[in-house]
């Protein structure tokens, strides 16, 4: 089965990268609960060159780097450090300040008010605390474009000061919420966040390549970033998010191999044990991952605000969405194969995984392509899934 499924696996790398109007480079894999199943990396580095792209290659994560940060405040919950219900402002307290904005005066000038109640840190897990994102949300998009506000890439405190969208639980925006779960996790701690993260995550994980920063070694090693042009062409970007940032971006921050990825994606396979040592209680990661968004809300459609980042994106339409404590939850049967119930989600340079619990098998694919939802990444990423599914799920 292996051989046949490695085959097949390969075969879909091969046809992502080949066939018009193709991508420069795939790393992708897939786990079950015992170990890495298939690893693989076809293409180049960058196209202006002829450097092969291999597994150890590291990538910029994005908003993979997500589902880390969600693990690290779950286990400050077990340690009766963190009240996910409580207000935000207890732990970071500058969160506290943050208004919500409700148009622009005759000057262009942001109106706000005070927001009808508080930020958790449950709403900044499952994006329901009013934080949106520019590629997503015209306002938000505007008070970049003007000079208002930095970019959440920038890394930078201020960054974070964005105003609320709407008031804090009264509906879903994806959003950068997850970057401020990492400041409650350095009030709590009194650490930086990439250090909590090797000391609590990567080491019991055997994690040994994400970073919030880069060396040189790794700059001179990772997937080069490209944007897709209208023509259909791929034109390299010199990207890199600061290094080191200013603040460590809990919402989008880490550096690392998709091969380090896998391992993480294993611990929630196996109820919280790394392949070093247990990150999670079993009890708590039942409870993550179950639907966490309140009775009536749901994950919708994301329009693009800002098409050179994003496409318009809609994860299986048609089929109902809910948030977990750290991932999307597809709550009908996905047309790949992955059951209701699973969790997944994905980065904006078209990187996507999926961790199933009932069958035991998780994958991430890894491309570093603009805008988000680029057909051909993520048409591959679809067929890559299914032959997860059709090769290591039937008798």
């Amino acid at each position: 089965m292996i051989d046949t499924l490695a085959d097949e696996m390969d075969a879909v790398i091969r046809r992502t990268v080949e066939s018009a109007p193709g991508v420069p480079g795939v790393i992708a894999g897939v786990t079950d609960r015992d170990r890495t199943v298939h690893l693989r990396a076809t293409g180049v580095r960058r196209t202006d060159g002829a450097e092969s792209l291999t597994s150890e290659s590291p990538v910029a994560m994005m908003s993979t780097t997500k589902a880390v940060t969600a693990t690290a405040a779950l286990q400050l919950v077990e340690r009766g450090r963190l009240d996910l219900d409580a207000p935000a402002r207890w732990y970071a307290p500058e969160i506290g300040e943050l208004r919500v904005l409700t148009g622009f005066d005759d000057l262009g000038e942001p109106v706000v008010r005070p927001p009808a109640g508080e930020i958790t840190t449950r709403q900044l897990l499952t994006h329901s605390s009013g934080l949106g994102y520019e590629s997503f949300n015209p306002d938000y998009a505007r008070l970049v474009r003007e000079n208002r506000q930095p970019s959440i890439m920038t890394g930078t405190r201020a960054a974070l000061r964005t105003p609320l969208l709407f008031d804090p639980g009264t509906r879903w925006e994806y959003g950068a919420g997850i970057d401020w779960v990492g400041q409650i996790i350095e009030g709590v701690t009194g650490q930086r966040l990439g250090e909590v993260f090797a000391r609590e995550i990567f080491q019991p994980l055997g994690i040994t390549t994400m970073s919030f920063t880069l060396d040189d070694a790794r700059r001179r090693s990772i997937a080069g970033m490209h944007q897709r042009a209208a023509d259909g062409g791929l034109v390299p970007m010199d990207f890199e998010l600061p290094s080191p940032p200013e603040v460590d971006p809990g919402g989008h921050g880490l550096y690392g191999t998709v091969g380090d990825y896998l391992k993480f994606i294993r611990m929630w396979l196996n109820d919280g044990e790394g392949d070093h040592g247990r990150v999670l209680e079993s009890a708590t990661v039942r409870d993550a991952v179950r639907r966490h968004l309140p009775d009536g809300m749901n994950v919708t459609p994301l329009r693009s605000a800002l098409p050179q980042t994003s496409n318009d994106v809609e994860f299986f339409p048609g089929i109902r969405k809910s948030w977990s404590l750290a991932f999307m939850i597809n709550e009908e049967a996905a047309p790949t194969g992955r059951p209701a119930g699973a969790q997944g989600w994905a980065g904006i340079a078209n990187l996507y995984y999926w961790i199933d619990r009932e069958n035991g098998i998780g994958g991430y694919w890894a491309t570093q392509i603009l805008p988000f939802m680029d057909p051909a990444s993520y048409g591959g990423y679809l067929d890559f899934e299914r032959v997860a599914y059709e090769r290591m799920t039937r008798p």
